[in-house]
């Protein structure tokens, strides 16, 4: 793979239907009359910051807070049609879900087979979220923050790291061995951050800082863990991860936001929420093959383990499209919440997890008849927008 950068033509990243203004992103949330305004990550001042920043103390969990809302081991609020639970005799493994619940200052471990919550990490504002393969820990972008949170599922146990100013992402390497973590700065553009800060899962420590491009939102490792994909400001950079060096740069103008890759590793899937546009790019070459309208600003994208379908959240469509990756073509739209922005898919394909940000809760998809089934994260004892569901991740119990 080249050094250069690689700038697919017009046609096929819509640079001609890009707004002149910058893109702003989903970092920070705050809300007035029961309605969810975005807005980027607060100004540091108003974390009293002054004189940069050293590291922090680990924030200590509210229990009285977090009692009032989630309670472990209770079952939480659903709406079912047919429940999320194993069909009798099923031999499907049980699962773990992880959900950044960004208004509600947590994240939410949940049982997916037993439908209960386990526990709650405490979080500022938190965004992405990755467990290791093994499940040993579970790593939290603390968005409001300057830091990851590196959380013991065993223990409850919560260490930050600081790793500069308000991480959007976080993935964890294949082999559990690094974390990326995107810091997108105090804002898009020039004066924000360009780095992905590399953490080393064994010390809970930064070992470096790897430069990809103004603004970086969404990384995702390829499955042999040989290389890293970094969603940014003006395209997708790629990360020789063996070397902790760029390999290549795939320009897209209008910006990237969500980022999934083909179980074979071959193909990247990437979102242009300004065009409307989930783009389709060889993984090998960084060349654009194919551009798919994908409902109004497409946000978050997951590809099914068998690599057959696409589920795209349109975060201002109110619906997830299905995008078959045989066809290139949207095959099916469901009606989901309000302003859905993440999309996570239980490792043996059989659920597709929506969180929708104006509703505060998690939309559940039957993807065999992409059917509605179940509505989780309801809030209990709490208003529902209070959620703000921005990432989900999941892995096995």
């Amino acid at each position: 793979m080249s050094a250069d950068s690689t700038s697919p033509s017009p046609q096929s990243v819509g640079a001609d239907q890009a707004s002149p203004a910058r893109r702003r992103r989903i970092v920070r949330l705050s809300w007035a009359a029961g309605l969810a305004a975005v807005a980027l990550a607060v100004p540091a001042a108003a974390y009293g910051i002054a004189g940069g920043f050293s590291g922090h103390a680990a924030r200590p969990v509210n229990a009285a807070q977090h009692a009032a809302s989630y309670k472990a081991g209770q079952r939480f609020a659903l709406k079912h049609a047919a429940g999320l639970k194993p069909a009798a005799g099923s031999t499907d493994p049980d699962y773990i879900a992880y959900v950044s619940a960004a208004g509600g200052e947590e994240v939410v471990e949940i049982n997916v087979a037993t439908d209960t919550i386990l526990k709650t990490f405490s979080a500022d504002s938190t965004y992405g979220v990755a467990p290791t393969p093994t499940n040993s820990q579970v790593f939290i972008a603390e968005t409001g923050q300057y830091q990851v949170i590196a959380a013991n599922p065993a223990t409850g146990a919560e260490t930050p790291i600081y790793v500069g100013p308000y991480p959007e992402d976080v993935a964890v390497s294949p082999d559990g061995s690094q974390v990326y973590a995107t810091v997108t700065g105090g804002d898009t553009g020039p004066g924000g951050s360009d780095v992905v800060a590399v953490i080393s899962t064994a010390t809970d420590k930064v070992t470096g800082d790897i430069k990809v491009g103004p603004g970086p939102r969404q990384v995702v490792f390829s499955p042999d863990g040989s290389r890293a994909y970094v969603t940014t400001e003006d395209g997708v950079t790629v990360i020789d991860t063996a070397s902790g060096t760029v390999v290549n740069h795939v320009s897209i103008p209008a910006g990237a936001q969500g980022v999934a890759v083909s179980p074979d590793g071959a193909t990247l899937y990437v979102t242009s929420p300004n065009t409307n546009a989930l783009l389709v790019i060889d993984a090998a070459t960084g060349q654009v093959k194919d551009r798919i309208n994908a409902g109004q600003e497409p946000y978050g994208v997951a590809v099914t383990p068998d690599g057959g379908h696409l589920y795209v959240a349109d975060l201002n469509a109110n619906q997830v499209s299905v995008i078959s990756t045989a066809t290139g073509t949207v095959t099916s739209t469901i009606p989901v919440g309000r302003q859905p922005a993440s999309v996570g898919i239980t490792p043996d394909g059989s659920q597709v997890w929506v969180g929708n940000i104006l509703d505060g809760d998690v939309t559940v998809i039957d993807p065999a008849t992409n059917t509605v089934t179940g509505t989780v994260l309801q809030g209990v004892g709490t208003a529902n927008y209070q959620s703000a569901p921005l990432g989900i991740a999941f892995v096995q119990s």
